[in-house]
């Protein structure tokens, strides 16, 4: 039997405009490879921004 979630990382998003760090987030690595790129809420900015995947959290 396989290992629950031995294939989700764990990752922060930053904004595009104002580079805060505002969500938490995992992704499978296998089925998703490429970087998340997310339209979210920045409560710094006070607008929907997009949001960037930065280095893998542990």
């Amino acid at each position: 039997m396989a290992k629950k979630g031995e294939h989700r990382v764990t990752l922060g998003l930053v904004c595009s405009v104002c580079k805060n760090r505002n969500y938490v987030t995992t992704r499978n690595k296998i089925n998703t490879e490429e970087k998340l790129f997310l339209k979210k809420y920045c409560k710094h900015c006070r607008k929907v921004t997009d949001h960037k995947e930065v280095e893998k959290l542990k």
